[in-house]
């Protein structure tokens, strides 16, 4: 089921899912929210502490991007407990891809007729970094009420991927327990209920499957930007974001409502 209900993403599911997000959620350039989720597990033998988390439990992490309708676009599954989402997404097959610009994202688009283009983004929490392609939230900080309008819409967009979460646990009680099974079972575990939510969301709904040749063409044709310096590429993301603010805080980007969370 997994290549139906969960299928590796080409740039026309990008853009599905960034024009989901445009109308439901009002945030354009979206192609999907982030965070990790610790699935409590018995501690393993011979494992130390290195699944035991910050909320003195032992767990795994299921990291996860989410489009606007609840479901899985990617997982990452089986890493520690004790590990922060930055440095599991940094090390996850999706992170990798996503930084290498090897996953067949679209390219950069300006936000209204004749603005600057802008690259679609990932929205994460505090725990992700600051890069071209995910937004985080402004430190509470250094607030001013332009960032606090930018804060309050991409925690209003990024609230889907804990809904999804919400969902899934209450779906498959299972997560509310910890899991008495090795390891490589509990991944088996989470990729199954994860794809089978996908399936419950969709309703029947089934994405056209996607063969391995299909996929190497995608990722082979899909634009890569040029290389750029580790210190290029902060300026690049705070840019980005800066540029987000003043799209947020416009006749053509603000909601009627915004105004009202300052």
């Amino acid at each position: 089921m997994q290549p139906i209900y969960m299928p590796t993403p080409d740039e026309n599911l990008w853009k599905k899912v960034a024009e989901e997000f445009q109308d439901r959620w009002n945030f354009p350039h979206c192609i999907g929210t982030i965070d990790g989720k610790h699935v409590e597990i018995q501690a393993l033998p011979n494992s130390g502490s290195t699944f035991y988390n910050y909320k003195k439990y032992f767990s795994t992490v299921l990291l996860g991007l989410v489009d606007s309708q609840y479901r899985f676009i990617a997982i990452d599954t089986g890493s520690y407990g004790k590990e922060c989402d930055s440095t599991i997404f940094s090390e996850s097959a999706m992170g990798k891809r996503l930084t290498s610009y090897s996953f067949a994202l679209p390219k950069d688009e300006p936000l209204v007729e004749g603005g600057v283009s802008l690259p679609y983004v990932v929205m994460g929490d505090e725990g992700f970094p600051l890069k071209r392609f995910i937004m985080r939230p402004f430190p509470k900080d250094k607030l001013t009420n332009e960032r606090r309008i930018f804060n309050y819409r991409i925690c209003r967009c990024r609230r889907v991927v804990e809904n999804a979460f919400g969902i899934l646990a209450h779906r498959w009680r299972l997560y509310f327990r910890p899991l008495q099974c090795e390891i490589d079972t509990v991944q088996k575990i989470i990729k199954a209920t994860t794809v089978l939510h996908n399936y419950l969301c969709s309703k029947g709904d089934i994405t056209t499957v996607r063969t391995e040749e299909e996929i190497a063409e995608a990722n082979k044709n899909c634009w890569k930007p040029l290389n750029r310096s580790r210190l290029r590429e902060g300026k690049d993301a705070i840019e980005i974001r800066n540029h987000f603010v003043q799209y947020f805080n416009s006749e053509h980007g603000s909601v009627p409502w915004q105004w009202q969370h300052l």
